[in-house]
Order: structure tokens, then sequence, then C-alpha cells
């Protein structure tokens, strides 16, 4: 007899584990897959909530911020060197050395000194600080900071007495001098500095790999700075000295929009193109205010932007210390808003003495702590401006702080471009072949004559012809290697 089957009992489905199913899980599961630009956005935007909200908890977010900084931190110096003393050692010549140092500094002057006179001018037109409140300013916090720049401080930091002090203290000054003394000697020794330079090549990839972890982290970073910053400053400041901000990001705007322009056009950079190369990470150094945070990815970016490695890892950590495009301007801004709010004399005489005390002290800047702010101390007290106008703007200073940040980097990116370039043109006037780092990537330029000019070069010298520009917002296009991983993907 057939025996028919016991109904089953419907079993009840399982609960959603706290994985991608669940709804968590999926959001927590999309945001990581973000680029790294949108993640910090959405980051910003609940750090203002957290510290608007719940001021408690946003000071006490803080610690994410430093915990980030100190991660990079910690990794900047091991990877700066191994990439001078690389750079260096693998040029032609030590008098490559010294002629790309010495257009990197006048570069570095002359852009300077272009972006002070476009700040004055700006000052000067919308008289900035004319009847502003001369109270309620953080005297305390002045008081606390070093008072000058001390140059014979700076040439003793550049030259320290003990390199691994230097190592140790984070003296970015100091192991760019010892790092471009030992790529000289390797460069001396010839074929017996290969084993060193594998070495180093090998630290240096490494090192690339161990910041892209840390750059994964960077929204728990800029969520923790967001949240401390609105919660300890709140929005007053801001409200009282809008004038004062207002002009900063205007210039920095003209700086970014029309000097910037001018310059790469000059020299056949695509400078629109390195914008989309660089963009996020110049984003993530606004809101986290910290150049330092996309150095390594940044280097990364600027040679598949076709950027000879030799020149960017030269000119870039050179540009942190003397081409702070960005902190100048806020600096010159703040000079004349000072000396409107006490009365005192903004005459042009005054005003390009002002231009030529900061194109001096803003060179002493590396290695000072709060290094915009102890300028702008310092230039104050040598033109006799009261260090007490300094305190007026301590309380927006994280707000201007972060665009001129932004624009450190990306004129710091623009400077090896423009140094590169200059290095190529001035290669094929002498009829020297290119660097090895840039026969097998495109010089970042989109320019049909020099094209032209070295298909027939290459023709006569058996060298391969370069046909297009490597970047990085050629869609499809694969990346050279995978040492910015971490943020290959906000790229665009």
């Amino acid at each position: 007899m057939a025996v028919s089957p016991t109904p089953s009992t419907p079993q009840e489905p399982p609960p959603p584990r706290a994985g991608r199913g669940s709804v968590a899980g999926r959001v927590h599961w999309r945001f990581w897959r973000y680029p790294i630009g949108v993640q910090s956005l959405i980051a910003v935007a609940l750090g203002a909530a957290v510290g608007w909200a719940f001021p408690a908890v946003g000071e006490g977010l803080k610690i994410l911020g430093d915990a980030f900084l100190n991660a990079v931190q910690m990794v900047v110096v091991p990877l700066v060197f191994p990439l001078i003393v690389l750079g260096i050692s693998r040029m032609e010549s030590v008098k490559k050395v010294g002629r790309i140092a010495g257009k990197s500094i006048l570069y570095f002057e002359i852009v300077t000194t272009v972006i002070l006179l476009l700040a004055v001018g700006l000052a000067k037109a919308f008289d900035l600080g004319v009847g502003a409140p001369t109270s309620g300013g953080d005297a305390a916090a002045v008081g606390d900071l070093q008072q000058g720049v001390d140059f014979h401080e700076l040439l003793l930091h550049a030259i320290p007495k003990n390199v691994f002090q230097a190592f140790a203290e984070g003296n970015l000054l100091g192991v760019i001098v010892f790092a471009t003394l030992v790529g000289i000697a390797l460069a001396a020794l010839g074929e017996k500095a290969r084993p060193v330079n594998d070495v180093l090549d090998s630290f240096a990839g490494a090192m690339f790999k161990v910041v892209g972890y840390v750059i994964a982290f960077a929204p728990l970073g800029v969520l923790g700075f967001i949240a401390y910053d609105v919660a300890h400053y709140g929005f007053g400041n801001l409200v009282s000295l809008l004038g004062f901000v207002g002009v900063v990001y205007l210039g920095l705007i003209l700086v970014l929009g029309v000097i910037f322009p001018i310059i790469a056009a000059i020299y056949g950079v695509r400078y629109v193109a390195m914008l989309r190369s660089i963009g996020d990470l110049a984003g993530l150094a606004f809101v986290t205010r910290s150049s330092e945070a996309v150095l390594a990815p940044l280097l990364g970016r600027l040679e598949q932007f076709g950027v000879s490695r030799s020149t960017s890892s030269f000119v870039v950590p050179l540009g942190y210390s003397f081409n702070t495009d960005g902190s100048v301007l806020y600096q010159a801004v703040a000079l004349v808003f000072i000396a409107n709010a006490f009365g005192l004399d903004t005459s042009w005489g005054s005003l390009l003495l002002m231009v030529g005390v900061l194109v001096v002290l803003s060179k002493g800047m590396a290695g000072v702590a709060s290094a915009s702010v102890v300028v702008l101390l310092a230039a104050s007290t040598t033109i006799g401006l009261p260090p007490e106008g300094v305190a007026l703007l301590l309380g927006v200073d994280f707000i201007v702080d972060m665009a001129r940040t932004g624009v450190n980097v990306v004129g710091n990116s623009l400077a090896a471009a423009v140094i590169d370039r200059s290095e190529i043109r001035g290669a094929r006037r002498r009829g020297e072949p290119l660097p090895a780092d840039l026969d097998a990537a495109a010089d970042p330029v989109a320019d049909p004559a020099d094209a032209g000019t070295e298909a027939a070069a290459a023709a006569g010298d058996g060298r391969p012809v370069r046909t297009g520009p490597v970047t990085a917002d050629r869609a499809g296009a694969p990346a050279p290697d995978e040492r910015v991983d971490a943020t290959q993907g906000s790229q665009g």
C-alpha cells in the first residue's frame, strides 16, 4: 500500500546576516565601492552634522583625524627618501640634477611673486579689513606659536647633524638634502650602484602599497577633522569674517582658473587633463588640510599623466617646502586685512614691501609648525603690524586652510609638469635622447608640432615613436602600476 508523503512544515527563511544581504551590509558595501573623493564628501556631511548636533562627540572624534595624519606622516619620509635617491641616481649626470633644481627654484620664485601681487591687488580693491572688529582674537593662541622664521635655524634644519634624527622627527627638508647627496653619489658610482637602486626601488614599491592602505581610511580621518572643526569653532567666526574668507577663496579661484592655465599654456601642459587626473587628490587634501596625505598617490598620478618619475619625485617634495602657492596668497590677503583693520598704511609702497617680505619668508616655512600662521606672524612683526591682528583670523583659519592646501597640491603638480616639459624641450633642442622613463610614457602635452619633431628625431636615431598621451582620463587605459590602487577608482 502506497504511503502518502507527510506534508512538510514550511520552513521560515533564516534571518539576514549582517553582510552584503542586509540593508546595513548593502549600504556599507556600496560606500566602500565609491571613489575616495565621494567617500570623503559623504564624510564631510556626516562630520558637519555630528559636530553641529553633538559638539562633545564632535570634539572627541578628533582622534580619528589625528590618527589618520599620524599614519600618513609615518610613511611620508620612508617614501620620499628612496624616490628622490632613485630619481637623481638615474639621471644621466650631476649637471642635470643642478639644472632641474635651478629651474625649480626659479619657477617657484616667479610664480610666488605673481600670486602675491594678485593677492595684494584683490585685497586693496575690496578695501579688505576696513571697519573690521579688532577685538575677540585668540591672543593666547598666537603667543603659543613660534614668533618668526629663524634662517640660521632653517639652514641647520636643512643640514642635520644626525640623519637618523631627521628621519625620526620627520624633517622633510633635511631628508631631501641627504637624499640628494646619496643620489648624486650613486649616480657617480654608475653600474656599481645597481644593487642599491634595486633595493630602493623595491622598498619604494612596498611603501606605495602601504600608503594605499592608509589612504583607504581617509574618509574616517575626514569625518574626525570636520566634526571637530564644526564643534570647536562653530560658524560664528565665519559670519564675522565672511569678507576675508570670500576674498581668499576668490583669489585662489583666480589662481586655479587664470594663472595656472596661462602657465600651462606657455609650456604646452594639458591643464584640464591634469586636473582630471589629480582632482580627487586635491579634494582629499582640501578636506584633510594636509598635502602630505596625498603625496604618494600624487606621484603615481603624475607618472600616469606623463611626467617623468625622476622629475616629479624631486620637484614635488621640494615644492612641498618651497612652493606653497595657496598659502602665500592667504598670507598676503591677511596682511592687508590686518593693516586696514588697525588703520595702518596700505599705500602701494607698503604693499610692495609686504610682497618682498613674503617672497623671502615664505621660503622658510619648511619644518615650522603651523607654518602659514607663523610666517604671517613673522611678516606682521617685520613690517610693523600688530601681532594681535593675526589672532583675529585664527577662528577662520581652518576654513581657508582647506582651500590653500588644495591649491598647493595643484600648484606643485603643475610645477612638476612644467619642469618636466622644459627638460623635454631642452633635450630635443640639444639632440639628446629622452630619459628612459619617458620613452615608455607620454610627455604631459598635446602639441602636434612637438609630436612631429619627436617623430622625426626618433626616426633618425631608432628610438620608438610615442603616439599619444597616456593620461588618467583616457578611458580603458591600463594603469602602469598598482601603486595608487587605493584611489584608482576615483580618477573618473
